[in-house]
């Protein structure tokens, strides 16, 4: 028998797999029901898996393995952005959300034919239902994709088996096999894209923030592949290490990735960057904000380690402390989406690549950072940072980015630029800075009525719903492009849907919470 949160995760993902189904529902909508109900009964197998420490590779403790949350995102992700394409009339960017549904799908059910096939004894009834479940996929694709599409699925599946093995070895302890799914996942489509853009550029095709993302993710990535195993061999501790380290991050930047990013937008990267940042007088004004911010923060950090360090025994920080930062991020967001969307999206992925760029200092103790970093960082540590990384942090970063970055600018045309879909933009905001953080301060303050088998409390939940309704409020009345007009039950369904969602789940809410949110705005 399976413990009752995990029933009541499921129980809230089926019914949010529903309702957009209820409203959105095509050939793929056959697809992700079979691949949700599969991917239910392989969930328990994995599980037993992680508890008998049978699993191939160390995956994150205290969480189950997330499978069936993280099985059913991007398919349903590709679904609505091929819907509201559609009724754009965006031929091109219909046919991509049908590749990221069916990449999606793809990934997914591969995924758990590994949980299948390292389940000893086989279970005979998954494996039957598996085997529908594939033959329905494999059987719509068919008809659905094209041939280079059908590659491309093929290439992406590539690219995410060689990461797995790369990664998931040398990051032990830092994912479920959920996470992993939609991180590593993410990576290998957006490395495809990447290469797939590089060989087909044409002068003047796409926008170059567009670029700027898919260069900085495969950069980063690379440059941690590359130190990890640069270090096997040699201590990174050295001051010849780190200047080694130092010396080779500009060699490579200057050496391959800017002019990597130079071939795609045919200008200087640093040019385009500083024109585009001094473009207008608001956007300077919000980088001096930003800026302010950013140094708020630091001092919180400080401030938190001087305080700790003059108590007589070693603490962590609280919920609540941690909770500032949600705050600031709200904070950070709010302007940038109600007057310069753009400027958001290019700050987001350079505070990306540097907080990525950090946690390498950070994890490799590289001079002069890496042990100032590490001590000022412990403290701010939870139970979710078990491995040798910290990715909380930037979790938190992408979760309140991806409504920006996943968001078919392209298809919001006036068609389908009122109702629900016009909060897309905020959904990062609405769920984790507002809702996720409201559920656990008040509800660790307040809350007394605990969700069965869980820390979280009915009190929270309920305050989180109100806060977000509250949130929206504020929204409609400072900026003016939202319009909700008849939406009000749907925006409502989807809040609660999500809320209970962060109630039950055990995977990581700032990735997790944002994309269904998201979804659920876009049917």
């Amino acid at each position: 028998m399976a413990p009752r949160p995990v029933l009541l995760e499921a129980l809230v993902i089926f019914a949010i797999v529903l309702c957009v189904h209820a409203v959105v529902w095509d050939r793929f909508s056959w697809c992700v029901l079979a691949l949700a109900i599969q991917a239910f009964y392989v969930q328990f197998k994995w599980d037993r898996l992680l508890q008998a420490d049978a699993a191939v590779f160390q995956f994150r403790a205290e969480a189950n393995s997330g499978l069936l949350p993280a099985s059913v995102i991007i398919p349903l992700l590709g679904i609505v952005m091929k819907e509201r394409c559609r009724v754009a009339g965006s031929v091109g960017m219909e046919r991509f959300g049908v590749l990221v549904s069916a990449i999606g799908m793809a990934l997914a059910f591969f995924l758990s034919l590994v949980a299948l096939g390292l389940t000893k004894p086989l279970p005979t009834n998954t494996c039957i239902l598996s085997g529908i479940a594939g033959g329905v996929i494999v059987y719509t694709l068919k008809h659905s994709l094209l041939i280079p599409e059908v590659i491309e699925v093929l290439e992406v599946l590539l690219i995410f088996v060689y990461l797995s093995m790369i990664l998931l070895y040398l990051l032990p302890r830092c994912f479920t096999p959920g996470e992993a799914l939609l991180v590593l996942g993410g990576i290998s489509f957006v490395f495809n894209q990447l290469i797939k853009r590089s060989l087909n550029t044409v002068a003047g095709q796409g926008e170059p923030a567009d670029y700027l993302l898919l260069v900085a993710v495969v950069a980063v990535v690379l440059l941690g592949v590359f130190f990890a195993t640069l270090f096997f061999f040699m201590d990174s501790r050295t001051w010849t290490s780190a200047l080694f380290f130092h010396m080779m991050t500009v060699v490579l930047g200057l050496g391959i990735f800017i002019p990597w990013l130079h071939a795609l937008i045919r200008t200087h990267p640093l040019l385009w960057l500083t024109h585009f940042l001094l473009h207008t007088q608001t956007r300077v004004y919000l980088l001096v904000y930003w800026t302010l911010l950013a140094a708020t923060a630091c001092a919180i950090v400080f401030y938190q380690n001087s305080r700790s360090s003059t108590e007589s025994k070693e603490h962590q920080a609280s919920t609540v402390i941690r909770k500032y930062f949600h705050v600031i991020m709200v904070a950070t967001y709010m302007p940038g989406l109600m007057y310069d969307q753009q400027l958001l999206y290019v700050a987001a992925v350079v505070c990306l690549a540097v907080f990525i760029f950090l946690e390498y200092i950070r994890y490799f103790c590289i001079w002069p950072l890496g042990q100032t970093l590490q001590r000022l960082l412990a403290l701010f540590l939870d139970e979710r940072d078990s491995g040798p990384v910290i990715l909380t942090h930037i979790y938190l970063l992408l979760g309140m980015s991806f409504s920006l970055w996943l968001f078919p600018r392209s298809c919001a045309s006036s068609k389908v630029t009122s109702g629900t879909g016009t909060l897309v933009p905020y959904s990062g905001v609405l769920a984790v800075g507002v809702g996720d953080t409201v559920a656990s301060v008040f509800g660790s303050a307040l809350g007394e009525m605990r969700w069965p088998g869980t820390k979280k409390t009915f009190e929270g939940t309920m305050l989180s719903i109100f806060a977000q309704i509250i949130f929206v409020a504020l929204i409609l009345i400072f900026d003016n492009s939202v319009n909700l007009n008849a939406g009000y039950t749907w925006l409502l369904a989807s809040i609660t849907l999500v809320s209970l969602l962060e109630a039950y789940t055990s995977q990581i809410d700032n990735l997790l919470l944002p994309l269904y949110l998201q979804i659920l705005l876009m049917a």
